[in-house]
């Protein structure tokens, strides 16, 4: 079978998406297939800035950022027993995975 499998994590929480790529990798390690990664993507950040109250005081200003945190990876060499074991994988929720194989 031997194909290319790119995984991409993404999390609003870094530790979850450390902890799940730490996880991938010693699944697919354990099957034998060759992983590179996990390389982190460019952190995306948004910020809203709010008024404090809502019709005076227009300086008076409130700033919440949202970041989200990616992780990609790479497994070459894989054979199916590679894919059952990234299927029965479980991941904490709040990860999102993407696989393309």
């Amino acid at each position: 079978m031997s194909q290319k499998i790119r995984i991409k994590l993404k999390s609003y929480d870094h530790n979850l998406v450390d902890k799940s790529a730490e996880k991938i990798i010693k699944t697919v390690k354990t099957t034998g297939a060759i992983v590179s990664g996990p390389i982190p993507l460019p952190t995306h950040k948004r910020i809203f800035t709010v008024n404090r109250s809502t019709f005076v005081n227009k300086k008076s200003r409130e700033q919440f950022q949202l970041s989200s945190f990616k992780r990609l990876m790479d497994i070459y060499s894989s054979t199916p027993r590679t894919i059952d074991a990234l299927m029965k994988l479980e991941l904490p929720s709040g990860v999102e995975v993407e696989i393309k194989v």
